[in-house]
This record gives structure tokens, sequence and C-alpha cells, in this order.
């Protein structure tokens, strides 16, 4: 679809990078698939000289910036061959884009229902709280690509993930219990799991987490993060979302308990009878309707 010297040209403003694509998807398939959204200009997908194979990712160009930011919403995190898209814009790099972006604010999400949960319901979950800077990863086994029932989820701020944790620790996803706390930082792993750098260990031996006092100070002074938190992020907006707080922590309230989302609202009792009378008679059922007729059931 598009020459080496058209791609030096494209609008990058307008253009989506897409990742985590498959060996089976070709540039016909990433031109079909993305018609859909808006008018697609040219499709590159980088390949090996010798073996003709594309790299896993490739380049959108929309007639209209518009479109590349509608594609950036509603294609992240889609699957494609079982595979989750990773959809973002072309022109952020490491010096300007999300990876300035990357202040520590990176939770584990453990206890994970292998089954039910995906790379998307963490996404669609978790972005409730803020704008995450790259897409969330499950981690899988190699042979089996089964989910290990753990993942990391990263915000652009400590506000966001600070939120996330105090609103979904030990809520339910899937039928199970989540934990939500910071992510040991990267490098080798601890024996939950869970990521601890190299050397990233506290004074007394101990793995270090992510989320500490230095940690927030330099993302307070992140000269990036106020121009970048409005054009970056899965979402491509920047805007952060109102936390989403109605999980369910317990079985329903009892009949005249009070309304776990407004205390000071109880939930009204039937008035008492007067002395001997006596209760009015049950509704009938609604009717039924057949072919020979509405009969009661």
């Amino acid at each position: 679809m598009a020459t080496l010297a058209n791609v030096e040209h494209r609008n990058q403003e307008a253009t989506c990078y897409v990742g985590n694509l498959d060996p089976s998807v070709t540039e016909d398939l990433l031109v079909e698939l993305f018609t859909q959204i808006g008018r697609v200009n040219s499709v590159h997908m980088p390949k090996d000289k010798l073996t003709g194979l594309h790299s896993g990712y490739g380049f959108i160009e929309f007639l209209d910036v518009n479109d590349a930011d509608y594609a950036i919403q509603i294609m992240s995190m889609v699957k494609l061959y079982t595979r989750p898209l990773r959809v973002s814009k072309s022109s952020l790099d490491k010096k300007s884009g999300s990876g300035s972006l990357d202040v520590g604010a990176n939770l584990f999400i453990g206890n994970l229902d292998p089954a039910d949960v995906d790379e998307k319901l963490l996404y669609d979950t978790f972005s409730a709280f803020g704008t995450i800077i790259r897409p969330p990863k499950i981690m899988r086994d190699d042979m089996t690509n089964q989910s290990k029932g753990f993942g990391f989820v990263s915000f652009d701020s400590f506000e966001a993930s600070d939120t996330a944790i105090e609103c979904m620790h030990n809520q339910y996803l899937c039928n199970r219990q989540i934990t939500v706390q910071y992510a040991f930082k990267k490098g080798t792993t601890s024996g939950e799991g869970d990521m601890v750098a190299e050397g990233g260990r506290s004074p007394g031996g101990m793995p270090e987490r992510h989320g500490s006092r230095a940690e927030r100070m330099l993302a307070a002074a992140n000269p990036h993060r106020e121009f970048l938190s409005t054009k970056t992020g899965l979402s491509g907006t920047g805007v952060q979302k109102v936390p989403n707080t109605m999980f369910a922590t317990s079985a329903p309230p009892a009949l005249g308990a009070r309304n776990p989302l407004n205390a000071s609202i109880p939930i009204p009792m039937p008035p008492p009878l007067p002395p001997g009378a006596l209760p009015p008679p049950p509704m009938p059922p609604a009717p039924v309707s057949c072919e020979s007729g509405c009969i009661y059931q």
C-alpha cells in the first residue's frame, strides 16, 4: 500500500501505530478492518528483506486526524487472531511520547480468572480511573498462551493509581476477589511472581515497590506530563474519567437494611396492617399471550 518514499511524507498526526499483529495479518486485512473507522490513505507494514514476513506491527494513515483518534478509541485491545491490538499515535516516541509518562504508577493485579479476564477487560475496568499509558499486560504461559492469573496496569499519574487501588483492591472481577497493589520494580521476580528490579531493593534487603515518595516527587516535576496528558493514553484523549466505585463487595442487603450506596437513605418497609385487618389478596399473574389466546399460568 505505501512505498518508503510515501512513508517519509505521511501525516504523523493522522497515522496510527498498530502493534502485536499476528503473522497471518496482511496489509489488505488492515485496510479492510480500519476502513470501518474512516478513510484510509495508506498502510505500511515493515517486512524482513530475507523472509518477507512482517515484523508484527504496521502503520495506518488516515485522511483525517479525527479518524485516527477515533480508531485509537475503538480498536485498542480488540482481538485479531486471538491477539489484542495495540493502537496508538505513531508520532509518539520515547522522548516525547508515552514513555515520558511512565512515572512509576505501575500496578500489580493478582488472582485474575484465567478463563474470563483478558487484556481488554483489564483496560475497560481500570481506564475508568485515569489514563493508561500502555496496554495492560497479562502474564501468559509461553507454550499454551494461558493466563497465569496476574497482570500489570500502568497509569500516567499516582493520583489515578492510588484511586484504582482504593476502589478495586479486594473487589470481585469475574467472580474472583482480585488484589491490586503497586508492582515491584522491574527486573527479577519475587516469590509472588511479581516484578522486582535488579538492585531494586530497600536498604533492609526487601524488594522495593513502585509508588515511593521519590517517584512521586519526580512525577510531580515531570515536564512532559501537562502537555502530553491531553494527547496520549489508549483512549487518545487523556481525559481523567470519574472512577467507577459501584462494584459489589458482598451479598445484596437484607430487607430493611440501609442502602450501601447512601447510608442515610433507608430502604422503605411496607406499612403495618391495622389490628384485625386481613392482608390483601395476592395479585394474579400477568397474562401470557399464545396462539389460542391469553391464558394464566
